[in-house]
């Protein structure tokens, strides 16, 4: 699902990291719009000053860069650092130990960039003791020259068996005179770490974190479940149960809610606590909650705008889409009308495979479609006998990228489960593709099929 307006975020640091970050960015947060610059130390200030023009906020991938960029450039924008940590040590680490000449218990490395106390507390953790390690103690942050010396003398003495370096170029130079060593990385674990503070950080988030949100909560079927009450008693008590759940869950969102007669909430919040508390979009706790205490399902539609009407006109929309869903679903509508959704209710968003048709399977099987996958489609078509669809919309329903999506689509269209049946016009751009899922035909005829 492509995203507009997103922030627009510095990455630098060494080739291979830069490409690292940039695939956890791909995966993990789509807010952001990243401008890549590789670089040595020598060059970092200089690009970091071009890149401080065009981004809201810098990462960089490693300390020394880092300190470089900070004592050299002067900015109001907030810039980040990826730190070291004990998990790409670790790794770094093993595959030393995984070489063959470095087996030996006894085997000393030379290694910088972490202090004598951190190192102890990280290497105490996996068995291996301070005394196997011979560590940098000269300058802080210093020269790649003088790091590669540091190595360089050790190795050739005799003091160590191989290096550990957090520099890329400290290890290509030692690499290049034959001397073992592992350049210590940090894990997609740490980057995620450093960007989630990144996002955080820009006033874009904040801005938005404080954006008031629109929320419209239908009860679905709620009539019917009135008429199982036995009296006028049961009646209001069962509606006074309603409206405590939806109040406590409101109030959890520091909201405020608002019964509209019958069936039908309006609740405001803001998009950073909603964001949170559904985990990034995912699910909606509330929802569970209801259907296993009332054996009710909702469906709620969420709307974001620059101004209250524009939200909560977003928020009527996005309702109405719950209800063409056929309910007990949850989908929000941005400030530029795109739609992020279905959210899991009630129900996780799977189907049981076990009595699906075998053929079915071995089709979808035979296409590289996960059971996974097969379980989301075979779910959403079941529950609004929908059969066509954009790539935002398969995008939004498989939980991966649009990029991804189309990858998948071709291979599905390669055996025959899914074909184009044509284009559907928008105001602005290219036409949309629309794709059918036509090996679900029969589950579109009759849900209970599956």
């Amino acid at each position: 699902m492509d995203i507009p307006n997103r922030i627009a975020i510095g990455i630098l640091g060494p080739e291979a990291l830069v490409n690292k970050v940039l695939s956890v960015i791909a995966t993990s947060f789509p807010s952001f719009e990243p401008i890549a610059r590789a670089c040595s130390a020598e060059t970092a200030s200089e690009i970091a000053e071009q890149l401080l023009l065009e981004v809201e906020v810098l990462l960089v991938t490693g300390p020394t860069l880092y300190r470089r960029v900070k004592e050299n450039v002067l900015t109001h924008l907030p810039v980040h650092m990826i730190p070291l940590t004990d998990t790409g040590l670790f790794s770094a680490l093993y595959r030393l130990r995984s070489k063959p000449q470095l087996h030996e218990v006894d085997a000393i490395f030379s290694i910088d960039s972490f202090t004598s106390s951190t190192l102890s507390r990280h290497v105490k953790e996996i068995g291996e003791t301070p005394a196997s390690f011979l560590i940098y103690d000269g300058v802080p942050y210093p020269q790649v020259e003088m790091m590669t010396q540091f190595h360089e003398e050790a190795f050739l003495r005799g003091a160590t068996k191989a290096a550990l370096t957090t520099d890329i170029q400290v290890a290509d130079a030692l690499n290049k005179q034959g001397i073992p060593c592992e350049w210590i990385t940090p894990t997609d674990q740490n980057i995620t770490v450093a960007l989630e503070r990144a996002l955080l950080s820009t006033e874009t988030r904040r801005s938005k974190e404080a954006q008031i949100l629109v929320g419209m909560i239908n009860v679905d079927e709620f009539g019917k479940k009135l008429q199982q009450q036995s009296t006028e008693h049961d009646i209001q008590r069962f509606k006074l149960e309603v409206h405590r759940k939806l109040i406590d869950y409101v109030e959890s969102l520091d909201g405020y809610l608002t019964h509209l007669g019958a069936d039908e909430y309006l609740f405001f919040t803001t998009r950073g606590i909603f964001e949170r508390e559904t985990v990034g979009y995912k699910s909606v706790p509330l929802a569970r909650e209801v259907w296993k205490s009332l054996g009710l399902s909702l469906s709620m539609g969420i709307g974001f705008g620059r101004s209250a009407n524009e939200a909560g006109t977003h928020a009527r929309l996005a309702l109405r889409r719950c209800k063409e869903a056929g309910g007990n679903t949850c989908f929000i509508v941005r400030e530029d009308k795109t739609l992020i959704g279905p959210l899991e209710m009630a129900d996780p968003l799977s189907r049981d495979l076990s009595m699906t048709d075998p053929e079915l399977l071995k089709s979808a099987e035979d296409a590289g479609m996960t059971s996974t996958y097969l379980s989301r489609l075979m779910t959403t078509v079941a529950r609004t006998s929908k059969l066509d669809y954009e790539v935002h919309e398969l995008a939004s329903i498989l939980g991966v990228t649009v990029r991804s999506t189309h990858r998948l689509l071709l291979q599905w269209m390669d055996h025959n489960l899914i074909s184009s049946v044509g284009y559907v016009k928008v105001p602005k751009g290219r036409p949309k593709q629309t794709f059918r899922l036509h090996f679900l035909e029969n589950l579109a005829a009759d849900p209970s099929r599956v």
